[in-house]
């Protein structure tokens, strides 16, 4: 690099400070304090140095880091002790009993997990794996279909809704019945799954010939509908208040305390994570997944290879509608309570942020974006008003730096080798 560039960016850097320091002055340095009636202005002249500093060092950062991402691909590689560690590891899960013991290690770990960190953690957890749940039900729409679906807590509002409106409505007559009611939440799973399934359809039904922001504005308004409607009706759905009381699901027909019935629900949705992991795994090696990532590349293209695309675009939006019914059963009965108010853009927002984070199409990408988000702020709670900033900055320098997120997909590659006529197969997979 030459000086002149260096140079260039230093003057770039500090024509950026001085306009941070002009703009932010009156929000950092000027602190208005009112006493008896009057307003007294007082000038923190110890926070502009410290602006500026911070400002000239991130801007000429930022600046070297942009530089770097458009010319690293120019660059041949270099071995660093990161890449021999990742050689060392790939090499070792490639032998089937290092894997098999460290698939082992890690059931131990997940299983022994509510036992050794307590209730607290556990329902940190369960809230984590709720939202992986979502992630991989959202995966299948945008990940696999292409279709951005801003509206995604409609059908977590469905499943919900679904548990608390079975307790409220069919509770009594289980209580005067002498019947648990703990089996009202074997009845909600499969059908909160069922009627988010039909929601997903009849939400697919007026979108089939939009795509891109179109697509999302109308996905969006659609779940702003579903809250508002469960909101405003309050005689069915208790409306702003919500209900409350709901019950956990039975175990063998005891009443678990709070602590073991965390426990008792952390297995559950351990088990519904585990199914809904392998049935995403076997879409996406399935006929459908194929035709949902051509629907994702190019929908003419799809269209004109014969793929029917009404029945893509209808599958894709039941498919991922249905996790997230199951995902809305497990939250009811975990907090035994719910509102409107638990089913915002921001939950949709969220489990979207974790699939750019993690890595858009990725099974292993959804899930550790849907951990993050979800365990690093509850782990960092002196942080917790600055969470919105921290995602931005975190979702801008992801889709710079690394776009294809923190655990992209690894898709399998096909390599053909040309081979004598004496050799069998003309092929070998990778």
């Amino acid at each position: 690099m030459t000086t002149k560039k260096i140079g260039s960016e230093l003057v770039s850097a500090l024509v950026t400070t001085l306009w941070f320091v002009v703009l932010l002055f009156p929000f950092l340095v000027m602190k208005v304090n009112v006493t008896s009636g009057k307003a007294i202005v007082i000038f923190r002249w110890s926070a502009l140095p410290m602006l500026a500093v911070t400002t000239f060092v991130l801007s000429f950062a930022w600046s070297r880091a942009l530089e770097w991402n458009d010319h690293r691909g120019d660059k041949t590689p270099v071995r660093t002790p990161l890449t021999a560690v990742r050689e060392f590891i790939h090499r070792a899960l490639a032998q089937k009993s290092i894997r098999r013991t460290a698939l082992a290690a890690l059931m131990t770990v997940v299983v022994a997990y509510p036992f050794v960190l307590g209730m607290y953690h556990t329902n940190i957890m369960i809230t984590a794996l709720i939202y992986v749940i979502l992630a991989l039900g959202l995966n299948i729409v945008v990940g696999l279909g292409g279709l951005l679906n801003l509206g995604y807590a409609a059908f977590f509002a469905v499943g919900a809704y679904t548990y608390g409106l079975l307790w409220r409505y069919a509770g009594p007559a289980f209580v005067a019945a002498g019947i648990n009611t703990g089996w009202l939440f074997w009845i909600a799973l499969p059908t909160a799954g069922i009627l988010a399934t039909l929601f997903g359809i009849l939400l697919s039904l007026p979108v089939l010939r939009l795509r891109g922001d179109y697509l999302a504005i109308i996905t969006l308004a659609f779940g702003e509908i579903v809250r508002m409607v469960l909101q405003n009706s309050g005689d069915v759905t208790g409306g702003a208040t919500g209900i409350s009381l709901i019950p956990r699901p039975w175990f063998f027909n005891l009443r678990l305390p709070p602590s073991q019935a965390a426990t008792y629900i952390y297995y559950i949705v351990l088990v519904l994570v585990i199914m809904t992991i392998f049935v995403v795994r076997r879409i996406e090696d399935s006929r459908v997944g194929r035709a949902l990532e051509a629907m994702r590349e190019d929908e003419i293209a799809c269209e004109a290879m014969g793929i029917d695309l009404v029945r893509n675009k209808l599958s894709t939006f039941a498919l991922g509608a249905f996790w997230a019914g199951i995902a809305g059963v497990i939250l009811a009965a975990q907090t035994t309570y719910i509102n409107p108010d638990s089913f915002t853009l921001w939950e949709s927002i969220m489990v979207l942020m974790a699939i750019v984070i993690g890595g858009t199409g990725s099974i292993p990408g959804a899930i550790g974006g849907a951990m993050l988000l979800k365990l690093l702020p509850e782990y960092f709670r002196p942080l917790a008003q600055y969470r919105m900033l921290i995602y931005g900055i975190a979702m801008i320098i992801i889709i710079i730096f690394k776009p294809d997120g923190l655990f992209p997909r690894n898709r399998k590659k096909y390599t053909f080798v040309e081979k004598s006529p004496s050799d069998a197969g003309s092929g070998a997979v990778q």
